[in-house]
């Protein structure tokens, strides 16, 4: 079944949580900014591939190797980017997307505009940042 969105829907407080406006709302930012990522990466390999050619200074040719670098970094981020978007997406269709995976309450809408892939609710988010810390200092 498929749910008819405007453009301008935006999930509100006063909704059924995660009902089937909401879920397709989430599944259809999910899958642009997904798509937007892969869009991304065709750019940054093809651009890649267009400045291949050397360049004659050592200092032009160390800047574009440095900028090369950032990108392929910021693209492998992007990369694991996309394992949570599916993941995100795989919760939608099983019924889990918007619940805490600590305490099985709801996460919140405005965090999971925030962070779409978000599986943890900020109070849990919290704690689990506390105790990484803690463990950390030890």
């Amino acid at each position: 079944m498929s749910i008819d969105l405007s453009d301008d829907y935006r999930p509100s407080e006063d909704e059924e949580f995660m009902n089937e406006r909401q879920l397709a709302y989430f599944r259809r930012l999910l899958e642009a900014w997904k798509a937007d990522i892969l869009d991304g990466a065709k750019q940054t390999i093809h651009n890649l591939q267009d400045e291949s050619g050397s360049l004659p200074d050592i200092v032009d040719r160390a800047s574009a190797e440095s900028d090369k670098a950032l990108e392929l970094r910021t693209r492998d981020r992007q990369r694991k980017l996309i394992s949570k978007i599916d993941a995100a997406l795989r919760r939608i269709e099983d019924g889990s997307y918007g619940y805490c995976e600590a305490t099985g309450e709801p996460i919140g809408l405005r965090r999971l505009e925030a962070r779409p892939t978000a599986t943890l609710s900020l109070e849990a988010q919290e704690r689990h940042e506390r105790k990484e810390r803690t463990l950390r200092d030890d």
